[in-house]
């Protein structure tokens, strides 16, 4: 039966019919079908770029987890979740789309043409089952379109993750070979596609490492891939595109956030999403980091005191560290810190006078500045700054990562990812030996929310894979990476250690960035002063010790995480019930279902 195309037909009017004989002999656009369609590249092209909408947007620079959050804890972290009925994330629409062009390119009589875009395809096949795996675990493999007709694929259960994750690998396998070697700022090449596979196995051998004999890996078969094959086979790939890419790193950490067109930063940004006013596209980056109706993004003391001090000492091995005020505490950090949030003497983007931490949004004083440009772009949805996808730091990181995790890394392998990002900070480089000799009890410290794996603190390389867990929060901030970072290290109960924000000795009005004018005030009784952001003390804000400390993000709002069933999301129950319970639930998650 041939398949009826009608929702891509108005995109590709612009594409399909080009001259007055072409339009004579056209079917009608009302009936366009797989046998009249998919034979050019331009039509290739058309169906294809629907795909690019898997890449993340708006939720790249919106976290919510224990390094940024909002006024709202999310639903994970309050351990809140409940089964839904439908959807949340539970979407094959997208693959039904892929596989659909897969099937059809044997129209395109362009071998060439052809291969591209079926190695276009399986990037995104393998780009899609990341995210279902990341988020359900074990999940059903179609490579092919399945019909309304097709009961037996359509209730299929689910498959193992190691057949899902061999057939990412495979498609990515393809893509590499297949795709352009040429750089480009918007379009899958064959750079994207190594980085996704670094990407996806650092995930999955961490994963194995961190859950072994966990029920989330229940169905690996008894000859499943060790988890250090998973991160040898990350170390090659990152290797290969460390090596061979021609990417490196950008000069200026802070343009790659503050730069409009990403074009202009190819030499480290592999793929981005692109923004341009010019034809409507455009984010509300600005607009949510300074306005108080957009959730109030904030980053937290526990990140802000990660960063190291600029002559590469730890900032929680100063004497005080917990009580210094924020003048004090910006002073000779890594300069990343000032890349990231408003610190003393912050100016904003074609501003000359500075600006001062804004309490009334973001209410820990840590107040983000990722994708903040100009003034004018702090209105809703109009800025236009490309949003990272895919840069070659987080390959770098992957490779020293999956080395130290599989008990192989080397002061060398230091030196060929860490400590490239270390000399673009103008940081003094990490040694190996010094970061296993004195691990860093600041970074395990379950007062701070501190990584209490099991396998971590045996771990004889527990001081070094830190400080890459350090490198890697601190480089890779609001971008979209912590939430699953915590995911596959096993580290979900930091959500229930408090969120806290600056230091502040009581109530008083406080000069944040030393400017001499006052900025922000927390009163007792009534303001006294004519700071334009005003709390009152245990109505507006809170601070740890009651009448002084840290601020205490969230209250005593409490919160839990269920070890044995947080680190899946549930699938939907109307999903179960159509299979008839051939799709199984993820432990844990009890949807009251017989099957």
């Amino acid at each position: 039966m041939k398949k009826i195309l009608l929702p891509i037909v108005l995109l590709l009017a612009g594409f399909s019919f080009t001259g007055c004989d072409d339009l004579l002999d056209a079917v009608p656009k009302d009936r366009l079908t797989s046998d009249t369609f998919f034979k050019s590249e331009s039509e290739l092209k058309a169906f294809s770029i629907g795909f690019y909408e898997l890449f993340p947007g708006s939720d790249l620079y919106i976290a919510n987890d224990d390094h940024y959050t909002q006024n709202n804890m999310s639903t994970e972290g309050l351990g809140k979740r409940t089964i839904p009925a439908s959807g949340s994330g539970w979407s094959w629409t997208a693959l039904r789309n892929i596989n659909t062009l897969i099937e059809e390119l044997p129209h395109c009589k362009d071998e060439v043409v052809r291969t591209q875009y079926e190695a276009l395809a399986r990037f995104f096949r393998a780009y899609f089952y990341f995210a279902k795996v990341k988020r359900f675990g074990d999940v059903p493999w179609y490579d092919k379109p399945v019909g309304s007709t097709e009961t037996a694929q359509l209730n299929k259960p689910r498959d193992s993750r190691e057949l899902i994750v061999d057939k990412m690998i495979e498609d990515l396998d393809f893509a590499i070979a297949k795709l352009p070697s040429t750089k480009s700022a918007y379009e899958v090449t064959k750079w994207t596609a190594m980085a996704l596979k670094s990407r996806i196995l650092l995930f999955e051998g961490t994963f194995r490492k961190y859950h072994a004999g966990d029920p989330t890996l229940a169905t690996l078969p008894t000859d499943a891939k060790p988890y250090k094959w998973y991160l040898q086979e990350c170390a090659k790939v990152s290797a290969d595109f460390i090596n061979g890419s021609g990417y490196g790193l950008h000069p200026s950490y802070f343009e790659l956030f503050h730069t409009n067109n990403a074009t202009e930063l190819t030499d480290e940004v592999i793929i981005a999403r692109n923004y341009n006013r010019a034809y409507g596209a455009m984010h509300s980056a600005g607009n949510s980091m300074t306005v108080g109706s957009m959730g109030c993004p904030a980053m937290t003391r526990k990140l802000a005191a990660s960063y190291l001090c600029k002559d590469g000492s730890r900032f929680t091995d100063k004497a005080g560290w917990e009580t210094m005020d924020f003048a004090t505490e910006c002073a000779d950090r890594d300069p990343r810190l000032a890349a990231s949030i408003r610190t003393p003497g912050y100016k904003r983007m074609g501003e000359e006078t500075t600006t001062a931490p804004d309490l009334k949004v973001s209410f820990t004083g840590y107040h983000p500045d990722k994708y903040v440009t100009t003034l004018d772009e702090d209105q809703y949805n109009n800025c236009d700054v490309d949003l990272i996808i895919m840069r070659a730091a987080e390959v770098y990181l992957n490779y020293a990562e999956a080395k130290a995790d599989a008990g192989e890394l080397t002061q060398e392998d230091l030196d060929m990812s860490i400590n490239k990002l270390r000399d673009r900070a103008g940081m003094p480089h990490l040694s190996m030996a010094d970061a296993n000799a004195t691990p860093d009890a600041f970074l395990t410290d379950a007062a701070y929310g501190g990584y209490r794996s099991a396998k971590l603190l045996a771990d004889p390389n527990k001081g070094v894979i830190l400080e890459i867990r350090r490198e890697r929060a601190i480089e890779l901030c609001q971008e979209g990476h912590r939430y699953y970072d915590l995911m596959r290290w096993k580290e979900g109960k930091v959500f229930e250690a408090p969120f806290y924000g600056a230091y502040f000795p009581g109530a008083g009005a406080y000069d944040l960035d030393g400017d001499s004018k006052l900025d922000f005030e927390i009163f007792t009784a009534s303001a006294t002063s004519t700071a334009p952001v005003t709390k009152k003390l245990d109505v507006d804000v809170f601070l740890a010790n009651g009448t002084s400390g840290m601020i205490l993000l969230h209250g005593n709002t409490a919160r839990s995480w269920n070890e044995d069933r947080d680190y899946l999301y549930p699938i939907p129950t109307d999903d179960r019930n159509l299979t008839g319970g051939a799709l199984t639930q993820n432990p844990g998650w009890n949807d009251g279902l017989s099957f």
